[in-house]
């Protein structure tokens, strides 16, 4: 993995010899919770393992955020089937007005059609990568701020039915984005700025300027890449434009949030592993989810 040194943010308990010194963020347990989506099975909207994963996320919000909210409805696609979807949103000092939206999605794609192999295809992704790291980096966000509250009010949004439809086509995907923003009351206040994490446990983590982002809410690039700068991490968080993302922060800049998405699209030797039966754990580090969650952290304090 090529990385610069690991820049680890402590809080401090007590003081005199005595003091300990605990790190905020624990990548390990991030990485635990990506291998817990992984037991679960493909989180497949209507399949017993998207159920289970979704309740497990609920009972580890319900644990940890000042309050919780779980937003449910159906969507019919393009086939004339119908998903049970849920979004669930974790809330954090719900009493502030000043507040900071973090999202990433927790199903899986149904069928792995970039597989080279075309049996494989129809096969689906198990996306420890794709879907998992997101997840388990806004748990592990959520074991911090129940520990040392956050400065700002901060809402940690798993949505539902990202990664179902066609991309290309634009059908059946960003559902759970697109129904949130879709939710939002026009005149309430909105979040000073929103994150998409999608794909931040590539054991070779890069993390280029996506140009949606840059276009959209060039300032919260800005805020972002500076804090992963200054915890050291400059050579992770590049300067470089990456491909442009149709992602779950597109939604959320139609309703005025100013979001962006933050994301390695260079995942395996020409991107190989997304929408492949090879999304695996072996693909994800503690070490990747370590930097990723200090620099998560270090924007909300």
């Amino acid at each position: 993995m090529r990385m610069g040194y690991c820049a680890m943010l402590v809080t401090l308990w007590g003081c005199g010899a005595g003091a300990q010194v605990e790190q905020e963020f624990d990548g390990a347990v991030a990485l635990q919770y990506v291998k817990t989506q992984i037991g679960f099975g493909p989180r497949v909207p209507n399949t017993e393992g998207h159920r289970a994963t979704g309740d497990w996320i609920l009972e580890r919000l319900l644990a940890t955020a000042d309050s919780v909210e779980v937003q449910a409805w159906d969507h019919v696609t393009a086939d004339g089937d119908t998903l049970h979807l849920r979004n669930f949103i974790g809330r954090f000092r719900p009493e502030m007005t000043d507040r900071i939206l973090y999202l990433a999605h927790w199903d899986t794609r149904p069928k792995a059609d970039r597989s080279d192999n075309l049996g494989q295809q129809q096969l689906p992704v198990p996306g420890a990568n794709d879907g998992a790291s997101g997840v388990a980096l806004l748990l592990a966000v959520a074991d911090v701020l129940a520990r040392n509250p956050p400065t700002y009010g901060v809402d940690l949004l798993f949505v539902d039915g990202e990664d179902y439809g066609d991309f290309g086509r634009n059908t059946d995907v960003l559902l759970g984005s697109t129904y949130y923003a879709e939710s939002l009351d026009p005149e309430a206040r909105k979040p000073l700025f929103a994150v998409v994490w999608d794909m931040v446990g590539d054991s070779d983590l890069r993390f280029p300027r996506e140009p949606n982002s840059v276009r959209g809410a060039p300032e919260v690039v800005e805020r972002v890449w500076d804090a992963a700068a200054d915890l050291g991490y400059g050579s992770i968080f590049r300067d470089d434009l990456g491909p442009p993302m149709t992602d779950d922060h597109m939604p959320l800049q139609r309703v005025g949030i100013r979001a962006i998405d933050v994301i390695d699209f260079e995942y395996g030797p020409r991107n190989g592993y997304w929408h492949t039966t090879d999304d695996t754990v072996d693909k994800v580090s503690a070490e990747s989810l370590q930097i990723v969650g200090d620099v998560a952290v270090a924007l909300v304090r």
